[in-house]
C-alpha cells in the first residue's frame, strides 16, 4: 500500500508507539487523525503532524464510530486503521487470577474489543471501496507470555486471535490485515517518557530488557514497513519468530523454561 496521500486514523496516538507512529506516517505523505483518550496529548501530536486530534475511548462503541465519521468528514474515506491503544496494571498479590475484575475488563475492552468495534466500523466501509488496511498493534504477549501480566497477556492473545480471524475470513474483499508483536518497547508502559527518556527503573513488565528495548519510532517504521509491504506478521524483535517456533515445538518445555525464567527475575528483585 503507498501511504503517500493516504488517510489513517491512530488510535492511542497521544504517547508512545502511537505518537511514533503519526510522526512516520505523516513524513510518509500520510493525512492522519491523531485519536486518544488524552485529548491534550492527541491535540499536541496532530499539531506537531498537521494532522486531526481526536478524544477517544476505543472501548466505546459509538464513539469508535463518532471518531470514524468525524475523521471521514474533515481527512476523506480512511485508507488505514491502526488499533493500537493499549494498558496494562500487572498481576494482583496472589499471582495471575488474582487482578482485580476491572483490570480484566479494561485489558479486554481495549485490547479485544477496541479492534472488534473499529472492525465492524471499517470492515463494511472497505470492502465498499475495495480495500483498506486494519493494523491491529498487539504484542508478542500475544504469541508468547508476558511475566507478571495475566490480563494483558490474555488479552493480547485474544488480539492475535481476532487479527488472524480478519485476515482469514476478509483477504478476498481486498482488506490487509497488518498484526504488530513487539517484545519491549521505550513507552510509558516500559517506565521511559515519550522522548524515550528513562523516568523509572522499576516500571513496566518483567524482563524488559531481555533482547533490548526498542525505541517507539524504530516499531514506527517497521509498522510502516509491513502496511507497505502488506505483510500479515511484523516482528520488530525478529527474535520472537523463533520462540514462538520452540512453543510450538514443545509446549512443556517452554513452560519449565518460562518458569525459570520467572524464578530468575523474582531473584533479581530480591
Amino acid at each position: 500500500m503507498d501511504l503517500n496521500h493516504a488517510v489513517v486514523l491512530v488510535t492511542g496516538g497521544g504517547h508512545g508507539i502511537g505518537r511514533a507512529l503519526c510522526h512516520a506516517l505523516a513524513t510518509a505523505g500520510a493525512r492522519v487523525a491523531v485519536a486518544d483518550l488524552d485529548f491534550e496529548a492527541a491535540t499536541q501530536v496532530a499539531l506537531e503532524v498537521g494532522g486531526l486530534p481526536l478524544a477517544l475511548d476505543v472501548t466505546r462503541e459509538q464513539d469508535v464510530i463518532a471518531a470514524i465519521e468525524h475523521t471521514e468528514s474533515e481527512l476523506g474515506l480512511i485508507d488505514v486503521y491502526v488499533s493500537n491503544a493499549g494498558v496494562a496494571f500487572g498481576d494482583g498479590p496472589d499471582g495471575a487470577a488474582s487482578a482485580p475484575d476491572e483490570h480484566w475488563r479494561r485489558c479486554l475492552d481495549v485490547h479485544l474489543m477496541g479492534s472488534v468495534y473499529a472492525a465492524r466500523a471499517m470492515v463494511p466501509r472497505m470492502k465498499v471501496r475495495g480495500g483498506g488496511c486494519i493494523v491491529i498493534v498487539a504484542s508478542a504477549a500475544g504469541l508468547l507470555c508476558q511475566i507478571g501480566e495475566a490480563a494483558y497477556t490474555a488479552s493480547k492473545h485474544a488480539a492475535v486471535g481476532f487479527a488472524e480471524s480478519l485476515a482469514i475470513t476478509h483477504g478476498e474483499d481486498g482488506i490487509q490485515v497488518c498484526l504488530v508483536c513487539p517484545q519491549a518497547v521505550a513507552t510509558r508502559m516500559t517506565g521511559f517518557d515519550d522522548d524515550g527518556q528513562a523516568q523509572d527503573a522499576d516500571q513496566g513488565f518483567g524482563g524488559n530488557d531481555v533482547d533490548g528495548i526498542l525505541s517507539a519510532d524504530y516499531v514506527a517504521d517497521c509498522i510502516l514497513a509491513g502496511i507497505e509491504e502488506e505483510r500479515f506478521l511484523v516482528l520488530p524483535h525478529p527474535q520472537v519468530a523463533t520462540y514462538f517456533q520452540r512453543k510450538a515445538d514443545d509446549h512443556d518445555r517452554w513452560i519449565s523454561g518460562m518458569r525459570r525464567f520467572r524464578q530468575h527475575l523474582l531473584g533479581d528483585r530480591t
